[in-house]
């Protein structure tokens, strides 16, 4: 539903804003008072083209915001959701656009930036635009297949029809391909043939490369780390080794500490017999005293001596057996870095003759042996294909005529509906008719059938286009009847229709009213109007008025109370000069 629409500076309009309820709301005034201004900012806002022209004179740029209120299921939805722009049902959806001087413009959704062509779709299932002119909706020969569909409630018949779709899509492209291989199997079977037993001898692994790479590095350093360590080992060794002056070192200790061990026992016992003799003078026990503690000196510093040797000659050998340790693992066997290497540059070359990393090796084999197996087996497995394709198009085939047959059911209906619906509206010479042509030879996603909405305005005369036969006042009061027979099949529009009494009057415009006050039960219609019948029919009236002040025109909208609408439909009555019959018809027409 359109809940207001705003403008500003739009030719005569400056400013305007407009608050719109449910049901039918009449716009009426004098003839060339701005209502055809009204609907085009509605338009504007909508996706319509843009012309600086419409920008007032003297303004630097004009602009509609139209602001619409959705149910949780609208189509609208779905398009905001597609192009990122939230929205909640329940939420107003704003449509705004803006149009400089200079012709350039700009569109917004929800106050984001939007494309025009986004401001176009929205405005395609938001709002319905039926007038002399309008291309959009009833009138648009694209929508009338998806029209008559809606009418026939064909849910079930579409969905079969796109999933026979897919699967014949799938079929035949199925078919292209096998097709397309055993077409290039004479060129690509030799060399097909050779790369797959090149690849089954190279036998290429996951993770190769990588591994090769590090060992061959490990290969090439083998050698100086060898050198290397014999060089330690040499140095460590010297002439009689390292090992065996340290072992001589440490006997030559050992002998130096059996020494002075004889020394001080042999220098204990002489000093127990001389105090045993008393023959000892105070001097010559100090002597003796001394050479005790000098011996007990040394033996300590030896005893340290031997304790160090002994370790170094632990770490020495520790040293010895670790160097013979890494010198047995820089052992490789002979050859190996040649092997390696052959197997690596193997890999390389491989990849560069097919013009892969040497990682995705493998898994090209896989793919050029079963291209191999498909070009070997393909006229089995053409035929196959050829099969399930004859059985797809059986398939989508009965699903297409199942499809046709419920629209050829509806379109009857539909064309006998419409026709009812048209001698109330002074189109009882015209003939309407839904021509459904089932063409075989453009299936699609959607069946195979035409849809066109056709008339003939006079009898004997042909039909045609829907669009291009029908005049400006007869094409909104087909709109109409199309209208009201559809009603229910698009919930969700604002409808909106320009002049539909056009040319009529009386019954005829009582009717027309009538039928806009049903359509409008159960949604929302604006109908611009010169009927006071139809007017009279409408729960909302806005009067559309033009002003000069000075040099300056402006057109202005107001919504009518119960008075003033009374006086306007009396003005519609009579003309200028409001008379109190006219007052009283209205009063007539009003409460009918």
């Amino acid at each position: 539903m359109l809940i207001s629409l705003s403008i500003r500076d739009i030719v005569l309009i400056d400013r305007l804003d407009l608050q719109f309820d449910a049901g039918l709301s009449a716009l009426t005034g004098e003839t060339g008072a701005g209502k055809s201004i009204l609907l085009g900012a509605l338009g504007l806002a909508c996706g319509d083209r843009a012309d600086r022209a419409m920008v007032r004179s003297g303004a630097e740029q004009g602009g509609a915001t139209a602001v619409f209120e959705i149910t949780g299921d609208h189509p609208a939805l779905a398009l905001l959701d597609e192009a990122g722009i939230a929205a909640e049902p329940g939420e107003p959806v704003i449509l705004r656009r803006v149009v400089t001087a200079d012709g350039r413009s700009r569109a917004h959704v929800n106050d984001q930036a939007a494309s025009v062509g986004l401001l176009r779709s929205l405005g395609d299932v938001l709002v319905e635009i039926h007038g002399q002119h309008d291309g959009r909706g009833l009138l648009d020969p694209k929508t009338h297949r998806g029209l008559l569909d809606e009418f026939a409630r064909n849910d079930a018949e579409r969905r079969k029809v796109a999933s026979a779709w897919t699967g014949l899509a799938e079929a035949r492209d199925r078919v292209d391909s096998l097709r397309e291989t055993r077409d290039r199997a004479a060129s690509e079977e030799d060399f097909l043939h050779l790369a797959v037993e090149e690849l089954d001898e190279l036998d290429p692994r996951e993770g190769e490369e990588v591994t090769l790479a590090s060992e061959r590095k490990f290969l090439q350093q083998a050698e100086a780390a060898l050198s290397e360590l014999q060089s330690a080992s040499d140095i460590l060794s010297g002439g009689e080794g390292m090992a065996g002056r340290l072992n001589g070192a440490l006997r030559g200790l050992e002998r130096v500490r059996d020494t002075l061990g004889r020394n001080e026992d042999e220098a204990a016992a002489d000093k127990v017999g001389a105090d045993e003799a008393g023959g000892q003078d105070d001097g010559e026990n100090r002597d003796r005293a001394a050479a005790l503690t000098a011996s007990a000196t040394a033996r300590s510093a030896l005893d340290r001596a031997a304790s160090a040797l002994d370790r170094a000659l632990i770490e020495f050998n520790e040293a010895e057996d670790a160097l013979s340790d890494a010198g047995a693992a820089f052992l490789v066997e002979p050859g190996r870095l040649e092997s390696v290497e052959e197997r690596l540059f193997a890999l390389r070359a491989a990849a560069r003759k097919h013009s892969v990393a040497v990682e995705l090796l493998p898994g090209l084999r896989t793919r050029l042996a079963e291209r191999l197996d498909t070009i070997e087996h393909a006229d089995d497995r053409l035929k196959e294909a050829e099969a399930a394709l004859k059985a797809a198009e059986a398939d989508y085939g009965e699903a297409a005529r199942a499809l046709s047959a419920t629209r050829v059911r509806a379109g009857a209906a539909l064309s006998e509906a419409v026709m009812a619906e048209l001698g109330p509206l002074k189109l009882d010479k015209a003939k309407f008719r839904v021509a459904v042509e089932a063409r075989e030879d453009r299936p699609g996603a959607k069946g195979w059938d035409s849809v066109a909405f056709e008339v003939s305005t006079n009898p004997g005369a042909p039909f045609g286009p829907l669009d291009k036969i029908a005049s400006g006042g007869e094409l909104s009061r087909f709109a109409l009847a199309l209208k009201v027979c559809l009603a229910g099949q698009q919930d969700g529009l604002v409808m909106v229709f320009d002049e539909v009494d056009q040319g009529v009057g009386g019954a005829v415009a009582d009717a027309v009213g009538t039928r806009l006050s049903r359509l409008a039960e159960q949604g929302q219609a604006l109908v611009v109007t010169h009927s006071p019948q139809v007017a009279a029919r409408a729960a909302h009236h806005w009067k559309i008025e033009k002003s000069e002040d000075g040099d300056t025109v402006r057109t202005r909208v107001r919504a009518l109370e119960a008075g003033e609408r009374r006086e306007e439909i009396a003005r519609m009555l009579s003309g200028a000069q409001v008379t109190e019959a006219a007052r009283a018809a209205a009063d007539q027409l009003m409460a009918s």
